[in-house]
């Protein structure tokens, strides 16, 4: 159902989906909005208003740092109750770090923000921007019969998938279904009709009222294991100038070795005020740390689950709840809530 004053935001970020090759060098170079409409006519053929804003110079998504994701929640706080919707046209590089951040940044929200782009630039002809972005846009113009949005929450849209940004992981740089939510279902999936998982989808009460967080603490590191990791590498990450958090990528369902330096050095850290979020490497399947021995000396060692969260969602909520000046103990039992869904207990 669209309402009679239904009306979109396309914001412009940059990325793939807004690339055309020059036709002298072959490199792929950003071009404008006013091309992108030339490129899809169809954007006319919605009977509402679609108003646009560009990143100037587009950002490639490899350049997307805190300070663009604080520019985004400025334009949509700025922008909110103009439109039903907004749409963010985003490369997929960090499209899920992206997402994640404005789920945190944006608390309250009640409007739909629908991240999407493509693998291949929009004026190639087998393009999946295309249809990436006019179902976006129909996703973000969606309302029940009662005018509230179907999907008032922070997504990412592509190849026929509605996915929660914050449980979002690019997993393929080579075909055009780039993203998958592992540990979430799909709220949506669009064929011949979109169909919502209307029991998936968050919903705030329709009181409450938008409260967009600017405040980002980056002082975070990540931490993969792998056999035969070395004790000076790990000490010398953990005794980094400023650290304030690092989110450590486990084995299984949060394993880790249980060499005396190592869990020496993750008490030591923990005790300095440096909060440590295990997450597995696994794409699906969540922390388990009471489930083996080696989990419970993790614990032992002061480091917190991530239950089912991403690395890319861990690492943006830190950022958030630093940024905020919390203590350790309070981010430690913040990161064990779910804020925006992402995580579940």
């Amino acid at each position: 159902m669209v309402a009679n004053n239904t009306s979109v935001l396309l914001i412009y970020t940059g990325g793939t989906i807004g690339m055309i090759e020059n036709p002298e060098t072959g490199a792929l170079e950003n071009f404008n909005m006013e091309q992108l409409q030339k490129h899809i006519p169809e954007l006319q053929n919605f009977g509402f208003c679609i108003d646009t804003y560009q990143f100037d110079p587009p950002m490639d998504s490899s350049d997307m740092d805190p300070e663009a994701w604080q520019r985004l929640v400025r334009i949509i706080s700025d922008h909110y109750d103009q439109y039903t919707g907004f749409v963010i046209l985003h490369g997929t590089d960090t499209m899920a770090y992206t997402a994640s951040a404005l789920s945190f940044m944006l608390e309250n929200l009640n409007k739909p923000v629908i991240l999407t782009g493509s693998q291949l630039p929009i004026g190639v002809l087998r393009t999946d921007g295309k249809e990436n972005l006019l179902t976006s846009i129909e996703i973000a113009t969606a309302c029940h019969p009662n005018g509230r949005p179907v999907v008032p929450e922070v997504c990412i849209f592509f190849e026929n998938h509605l996915m929660r940004g914050n449980r979002t992981t690019k997993m393929n740089a080579e075909n055009f279904n780039a993203f998958r939510s592992f540990n979430y279902p799909n709220l949506a999936s669009a064929g011949i009709h979109i169909k919502y998982n209307n029991v998936q989808i968050h919903a705030h009460p329709s009181a409450a009222t938008l409260k967009p967080h600017y405040l980002l603490d980056t002082n975070i590191a990540i931490l993969k294991l792998f056999p035969g990791i070395q004790e000076n590498i790990v000490a010398s990450l953990l005794a980094t100038e400023g650290l304030k958090a690092v989110v450590l990528e486990t084995y299984g369902s949060g394993n880790a070795p249980r060499k005396e330096w190592f869990l020496r050095l993750l008490q030591a850290a923990s005790l300095r005020g440096i909060v440590i979020v295990n997450v597995t490497q696994c794409h699906a399947g969540m922390v388990e740390m009471e489930r083996y021995e080696t989990g419970y000396w993790l614990m032992q060692a002061g480091v917190v689950s991530g239950y089912d969260s991403t690395t890319e969602s861990a690492v943006t909520k830190l950022m958030f709840l630093l940024g905020h000046n919390y203590g350790p103990d309070e981010v430690r039992r913040l990161m064990t809530v779910p804020l925006a869904g992402e995580i579940t207990v």
